[in-house]
């Protein structure tokens, strides 16, 4: 499984956290399903959403000062888990680099939202990294 492969069930898992209310680990072992994942993918899965729920207050306050005449309501909920998922990357893993994050966010958005969704991503990413980067030293 690339990392790619595994942003996207924790992606898919976030989804379902945001929409159904679906509890944490209900909502990766759902969207695992049957794909076979080694403890090392799963713990990356794991490490992404989990990072994701346990920062979300800190991470919607940093989307709301990238958006521009946007409300974090107005933010389409496929739209608002990548960003939300991207900016823990950026902000509390140090692991990947910035310009990967925001290349697997918009490929996300592309993949998965509306027609414009990547560029949209692109852009509110392109505002929050330097607060990312402040953050991370």
């Amino acid at each position: 499984m690339t990392r790619h492969e595994a942003r996207v069930i924790a992606l898919q898992s976030l989804y379902q956290i945001e929409i159904g209310q679906a509890q944490t680990m209900q909502a990766i072992a759902y969207a695992v399903g049957e794909t076979k994942v080694s403890d090392e993918e799963m713990q990356f899965i794991q490490q992404l959403v989990f990072g994701v729920v346990n920062h979300q207050q800190e991470l919607d306050e940093l989307l709301v000062r990238s958006l521009e005449n946007w409300s974090l309501d107005r933010v389409g909920k496929v739209e608002l888990c990548i960003l939300r998922l991207s900016g823990y990357e950026l902000v509390f893993d140090n692991t990947t680099e910035v310009r990967i994050v925001i290349n697997e966010a918009v490929e996300l958005g592309k993949e998965f939202g509306a027609e414009n969704s990547g560029k949209f991503i692109n852009g509110v990413l392109a505002k929050l990294v330097p607060a990312a980067e402040a953050m991370r030293s």
